[in-house]
Formats: C-alpha cells, sequence, structure tokens
C-alpha cells in the first residue's frame, strides 16, 4: 500500500478527530484500487484491529436472508447468525443508527460471543436505503467507545461504502 500514514505508537496524545482522520486516510488509500466486499471488509476489519485501542474484536455482519451473517472478522470466534432485533448488532441493523453500549452485560439481549468483552459499538451500512450489514467493534474496557469513535467509524464504513461494490 503507498502512500501509508505512520499511525503514531501514543494515540492518547491525538484528538480522535485528528485519529480518525489518519485512520479515513489510510482506509481510503487501502481501498482505492478494490471493489470486491470481502477482500475490503477483511482488510478494514483487521486495519482497525491493529489501529485501535482497547479492542478485542472487530468485524462484519452481512445482512443476508433477513438474518445478520458474520462476515470478515479479526478477535476470537463469533456467533454466524444473528436475528434481527437480536443484540447490539440486530438491534443496530433494525433501528439503521449507531449504536454504543458501555456495558454490555446491562443490554437486554446481548449475545456473548466472547465472555471478554464489556462494552460495544456498531455501526449500521446502509448503501442507497439498503441494509448491507453492520460494523461491530468490542472491548474488554467497560465505555470504551463514545461519541467520537461513533463520528470517526461512521467515517470509515462510509468509505467502505463508497469504495466497494456491494450489490
Amino acid at each position: 500500500m503507498e502512500g501509508n500514514i505512520p499511525l503514531p505508537n501514543n494515540t492518547e496524545r491525538l484528538s480522535k478527530e485528528i485519529f480518525y482522520d489518519l485512520i479515513v486516510r489510510q482506509i481510503e488509500s487501502l481501498l482505492s484500487n478494490e471493489r470486491d466486499p470481502i477482500a475490503n471488509m477483511a482488510n478494514v476489519a483487521a486495519f482497525l484491529y491493529e489501529s485501535l485501542e482497547e479492542v478485542n474484536w472487530t468485524g462484519f455482519y452481512r445482512f443476508i436472508k433477513n438474518e445478520l451473517l458474520l462476515g470478515p472478522f479479526q478477535g476470537r470466534v463469533a456467533c454466524v447468525h444473528i436475528g434481527m432485533g437480536s443484540g447490539v448488532c440486530g438491534t443496530a441493523a433494525v433501528r439503521r443508527k449507531t449504536l454504543i453500549v458501555a456495558n454490555v452485560h446491562e443490554f437486554s439481549g446481548h449475545i456473548a460471543c466472547d465472555t471478554a468483552s464489556n462494552s460495544e459499538i456498531v455501526i449500521p451500512m446502509v448503501k442507497n436505503k439498503k441494509l448491507i450489514g453492520v460494523l461491530d467493534v468490542d472491548s474488554p474496557q467497560f465505555n470504551r467507545f463514545d461519541d467520537g469513535d461513533a463520528k470517526g467509524l461512521e467515517r470509515v464504513v462510509k468509505i467502505l461504502l463508497d469504495h466497494t461494490a456491494f450489490k
């Protein structure tokens, strides 16, 4: 990948806005010459997993046949099928809105694929009013995600949707 922007080792010194600006530029470069959905989701999941601090799972669930089906991810083995409206992913998919959960153990209907996960953020992937799937990021840290992460990861999803030939 040409034109990589080096990420500082200590991202705590950066504001989330600047941090996600760097992430977005890297992902734009990563996806610039590829349109395949699986390849692009795989690279985005891996890049986020390596770039975000205090996360133990990053990945995608694809909307297929009225349910969420596991897509490319990084982390421990995950649930394969998630019903619409079930858990954080299914709820975010139905609402089509980003969902931040500070403590997943307090979320009614939470699906515990990895018992080490304590907080979660899910960003729906919607293109031309059609649900494509969701980006799911989990953390072992309580209250890990905030509005800065939501805005940054929503930008990542937009780039993925813009650069990928989803059907």
